[in-house]
């Protein structure tokens, strides 16, 4: 009888507390309605459109996958998310001691100041830098060695990468000045080297909600989702990349911490939202802000007991209606109060304890009342986080488009690991929410440092990668200005008849640029490429601006690049036929001038002794070098019999585009070609060549591309370079061009890709068939991947072209590997061009010079940053020129004709 009065008097004070807090005792249907709002606000912060007004930020993370098991390295880690923070050394998989899979970590802990964590942000840094250096000092860590180190930073921050963090607010009661909307990490940085003595490499800042995934994602292959339940609250996982909008990219997955504290924050929650919870807000130091984080965490949990406590003492439901200062006074209630109230054995011992040392005589029923005031706060606070965890766990259903779902979420905080009914409960109402789902929770054991440590031992590994790939495109500074000395002691060498030389020097025989006096119609022949181009120029005397231009293309088939020599000129000869015909002029015998982008030897303009010394770009047609090639067009015009030309003038492309560049700027004594292949040509003082001409200059072919075919530029090939040499059709010959021209760039690209791939880095170690296929990856690629306006998603349209599937990161990675080859070929053209500018220069005798470099090639005119490149390194590397760099707007054909024009002149 005794028993049945106590069990009957307890619940009639408990029935007492549930009605006076109906309102938080929330049913499924509440917490599925609940869960639906989240979802709706979850899918409102991931869009670019609504993400500005969304409460849930849902904010990316850039940690781009959980541990893969090969995560190893050793670490010092910073963990700032409370009134303490943490240094740590950890050690993953790093010495034999540990077990397979193990983490050793060695830590300690640093109290952070009130006027600190009231005062500046340079003072809050400094005071982390200085702990981090006592801790280096006490372990004996040397600080000379450069230290990889992970940040935890649990504050709601913007992340344009993994190693920036831009602070949106502070939460969980921190107020430091002056570093809202600046980058913590960065700040982290400017401390560190305020405080001196340390050389630090901050590679991923993460929240401990992150850290907290990534540490038992370690263990755990399926653990795709964070939870913090503690002095403050949050949610992450991992969330498909087409899906956030705020990053580039389609495929892959991506953390996205949920920043859910905010949930209610516009609203959404205010018909759940109790008079306590409004007096929680108001009283904060955030009012507004934060509203589920007020309702669920730690920090707020024991003052919620207190202030309903407080009103049913006023209202006289308990103390007899007795209230006292202390029971007034905020935060005299603790979350380590709820948790011990709750308590299995003592629940009720624990109550009378707290109640009487807020001066309070609790009753035996007073005791029962309150114990169960606790429980429904923090049932409540259990039941929100299972409501918001089936909204996530929902959103992956989806996204994978599956009914079941087995998965692992990692959890930490306080109020999970103290509070001694917490967990079951939590647990409990997941699983009923979701009873399709096989949950899983893990106690993140190591903490959120941990996991920290992890996220960086991934990006170290990535970064190494990217280093080991990328590192050998890159030229420093002495390695450009060895190449400009070759360069400039190759032109010298080439120049002299006594001695053998790799750039050959080749005189053209033209003696001077246009001078605006040129006037009548000229025929232009052009080959230089894949494309032959037949053109009719009308100049008139003194009127550059009014040059009528008429063109046609012809492409050459492969076959006949490859073929004989006569199958080349027949077909060359038929298209010439053509576009006469197709002028009109079949009967009309034209001065012609014929661009033939290849290295020959000339005796004189106007004659016809030109023999061609060696095919380039692709062209192997038989029976032509050492022949000239001039008779061997007149031979076949005259095997045709429709047509005859007077071809007084051949010229390269190279000299043709420095006369058609010249006829607009007097300046232009330089011209570039940066296109299928790559040469330069310049007005030389003849005194420097062996020459008898009555002139004073006279413009020089280089034929540069052959710099290197001797072995001096072996020390800056990589063994993607000799691979494209080995197998072209001319191994050994025009180094210099392979490394610089379009002929051979997207091929190269293409063995560092497949090379990369081989060693199961990219493409998931999947050697596609497109990807062992030579000349499969264009250069024209290479200037649309590297576009700026170009969206990863195209990128990757560009590679399923080629038959190439990537995920994000290796379309990032094809990126940099296309960034890293054509920035190489743009430094060793300006290089190239700051010795023959300073060649010049000295040939004046002048201190400073101003010219011009006429350019043209696809390479040049259609490259994203490949002008930049080449124009700032000339200019580095050349200081004391002045460098215009001219864009030929008419190609090497209005050249030929000009330098026609020039041959007609002087017969």
């Amino acid at each position: 009888c005794i028993l049945m009065y106590w069990i009957n008097n307890t619940r009639s004070h408990k029935n007492k507390v549930d009605r006076f807090l109906h309102k938080m005792r929330l049913n499924d249907e509440q917490l599925n309605d609940i869960s639906a709002r989240f979802q709706a606000e979850m899918k409102k912060g991931l869009s670019a459109e609504s993400n500005a007004a969304a409460a849930v930020k849902m904010l990316p993370t850039h940690v781009r996958s959980t541990p893969d098991g090969t995560e190893k390295g050793q670490f010092l880690a910073l963990d700032l998310g409370g009134s303490k923070f943490k240094v740590l050394q950890i050690k993953v998989r790093e010495d034999q001691g540990i077990r397979k899979g193990g983490v050793e970590i060695e830590e300690k802990t640093y109290p952070i100041p009130n006027e600190v964590l009231n005062g500046r942000g340079t003072e809050l840094f400094d005071h982390v830098s200085e702990s981090l250096k006592d801790f280096m000092h006490e372990k004996n860590i040397n600080p000379k060695k450069k230290h990889p180190l992970a940040f935890t930073f649990s504050f709601p921050c913007e992340q344009p990468t993994l190693d920036q963090g831009f602070l949106l607010e502070w939460t969980k009661d921190f107020s430091v000045r002056g570093l809202q909307g600046k980058d913590v990490v960065d700040s982290l940085r400017q401390a560190i080297k305020r405080t001196g003595g340390m050389d630090m490499e901050i590679l991923a800042m993460v929240n401990d909600t992150v850290a907290t995934m990534m540490t038992c994602g370690f263990d755990d292959k399926n653990c795709e989702v964070g939870v913090i339940i503690g002095s403050g609250t949050n949610a992450c996982y991992m969330e498909q990349l087409n899906h956030v909008d705020l990053v580039e990219g389609d495929e892959g997955q991506m953390c996205v911490s949920t920043e859910w504290g905010a949930l209610g924050d516009d609203g959404t929650l205010d018909d759940y939202i109790t008079e306590f919870d409004r007096e929680v807000d108001a009283c904060s130091i955030n009012p507004g802000k934060q509203i589920f984080e007020k309702m669920v965490s730690g920090m707020y949990l024991g003052e919620l007991v207190r202030l309903v406590v407080l009103k049913m003492a006023k209202l006289g439901l308990l103390f007899d209606g007795r209230v006292t200062n202390a029971l007034r006074t905020k935060g005299t209630i603790t979350t380590a109060h709820v948790a011990a109230m709750e308590e299995y054995k003592n629940c009720l011992g624990h109550t009378r304890e707290i109640l009487e040392s807020l001066n309070l005589s609790p009753s035996a029923d007073d005791c029962i009342a309150v114990q169960h005031i606790s429980t429904i706060v923090s049932f409540r606070s259990s039941n929100l986080v299972a409501a918001g965890l089936a909204a996530i766990l929902t959103r992956i259903q989806k996204n994978r488009n599956t009914r079941e779902l087995r998965i692992t979420i990692g959890v930490d905080g306080t109020v999970y690991k103290t509070h001694p009914q917490y967990p079951k409960r939590l647990h409990k109402v997941v699983r009923r929410l979701l009873p399709e789902c096989h949950v899983r929770f893990v106690l993140s054991e190591s903490g959120s440092s941990k996991g920290a440590a992890l996220v960086s031992a991934v990006a170290q590994r990535l970064a190494s990668r990217k280093r080991q790939t990328l590192n050998s495109f890159k030229l420093s500074w002495e390695q450009l200005q060895l190449v400009k000395a070759r360069m400039r002691a190759a032109l010298q060498a080439g120049l002299k008849t006594d001695g053998p030389s790799e750039v050959k020097m080749l005189p053209s025989f033209v003696y001077r640029t246009p001078d605006g006096s040129e006037h009548g119609k000229y025929l232009a022949l052009d080959l230089g490429g894949t494309n032959f181009r037949a053109m009719l120029v009308n100049f008139k005397k003194g009127l550059q601006q009014n040059t009528k231009l008429y063109h046609k293309i012809y492409k050459i088939p492969l076959e006949i690049m490859q073929g004989t020599g006569e199958e080349l000129f027949d077909y060359l000869a038929q298209c010439v036929g053509d576009f006469l015909d197709y002028m009109g002029m079949k009967n009309t015998r034209l001065p012609a001038g014929f661009t033939f982008s290849f290295p020959c030897e000339q005796t004189a303009l106007d004659t016809v002794s030109i023999q061609l010394t060696l095919w380039t770009k692709g062209f192997k047609a038989t029976n032509c070098e050492g022949h000239d090639v001039v008779d061997m067009l007149r031979e076949a015009i005259k095997r045709r019999d429709e047509f005859d030309l007077d071809i007084v003038a051949l010229v390269n492309d190279t000299v043709g585009t420095l006369m058609s560049c010249a006829y607009e700027d007097p300046q232009c004594q330089v011209a570039l070609i940066a296109g299928t292949g790559s040469n330069v040509c310049y007005m030389e003082e003849v005194k420097n060549i062996e020459n008898d001409a009555d002139f004073s200059k006279m413009c020089i072919n280089t034929e540069w591309g052959g710099l290197g075919d001797d072995g001096t530029l072996d020390d800056i090939m990589t063994s993607d370079d000799t691979e494209v040499d080995q197998n072209s059709i001319n191994p050994g010959k025009q180094r210099f061009e392979k490394l610089t021209s379009g002929m051979y760039l997207g091929e190269i690209v293409r063995r560092v890709l497949l090379n990369l791939t081989i060693r199961g880095l990219l493409f998931k170690g999947y050697v596609s068939e497109a990807l062992k296929t030579p000349g499969i990856f264009e250069t024209k690629y290479l200037s649309q991947i590297e576009s700026d306006r170009l969206a990863l998603l195209q990128v990757r349209s560009i590679l399923q072209h080629m038959g190439l599937e990537g995920t994000c990161v290796d379309i990032i990675t094809v990126k940099e590997v296309c960034g890293a080859i054509s920035r190489r070929a743009a430094q060793l053209c300006g290089a190239g061009m700051a010795a023959v500018v300073d060649k010049i220069r000295e040939n004046r005798g002048l201190d400073r010079l101003n010219i011009t470099v006429g350019v043209d090639g696809t390479l040049y005119k259609l490259h994203p940053h490949f002008s930049r490149i080449l124009q700032e390194t000339t200019r580095a590397l050349a200081p004391q020129c002045d460098v215009t760099f001219l864009p030929s707007e008419e190609g090497s054909g209005k050249g030929a004709a000009l330098i026609a024009a020039l041959a007609k002149h002087m017969q």
